[in-house]
């Protein structure tokens, strides 16, 4: 049985729920078919993702409408409403974090692809945002997952030993990730499933 003596957490989809469809739905008039499309083809997941690892926002936005200028008016709503994507914690992960805070045996960091220009305001609005020993928000480092420099970071930053960590993330993509670097990983579904799979490495909290 392997040793974990760190928890690494991701934080939205994991602790956090964010959605752009919280704004969009309404936008579209519940169209799923429009709004997916424009996710697709406009304000996508790739092109959000580079201001998670640092790239301003505002010049994303000016860049997205000279490429789009059909669709300014939405485009300027994906960071000037990001506010009503921030939806409420998830309490179930919420309850294991404090477990395993509380648990003298496990050092907990998170680990996250976040703006660095937005994490402000989740850090005001969750308490437990406060409870780890350190987060590592890639907008801030100026890179992100699935990029192993990032993995690698978390792991020099906190002094942790790969093989006695393990990693939970919503995305499988970032947690084949870590697991190159031998860092045991966990695909986040729900915190039923979370609690089986932490028991599964002999973390009992």
């Amino acid at each position: 049985m392997k040793t974990i003596g760190t928890i690494i957490f991701d934080l939205g989809g994991v602790l956090i729920d964010w959605n752009p469809e919280y704004v969009y739905l309404d936008v579209f008039k519940g169209d799923r078919e429009k709004m997916q499309w424009f996710f697709d083809h406009i304000c996508t997941s790739d092109w959000n993702e580079n201001q998670d690892a640092g790239y301003p926002m505002q010049k994303a936005t000016e860049e997205r409408i000279l490429l789009f200028p059909q669709y300014a008016e939405l485009i300027k709503m994906y960071y000037g409403r990001w506010e009503e994507m921030l939806g409420d914690a998830i309490e179930g992960t919420v309850s294991i974090l404090k477990k395993c805070i509380d648990h003298p045996k496990y050092k907990v960091v998170a680990l996250t692809n976040w703006s660095h220009e937005t994490f402000p305001i989740a850090l005001e609005k969750f308490e437990f945002l406060h409870w780890f020993e350190g987060i590592i928000v890639s907008g801030e480092e100026k890179t992100r997952k699935p990029f192993i420099d990032i993995y690698e970071i978390t792991l020099n930053r906190f002094d942790i030993k790969a093989e006695n960590a393990v990693f939970i993330d919503d995305n499988l993509r970032n947690v084949k990730a870590a697991e190159t670097l031998g860092i045991n990983g966990i695909h986040f579904e729900s915190p039923k499933e979370l609690l089986k799979q932490l028991q599964q490495l002999d973390i009992n909290i």
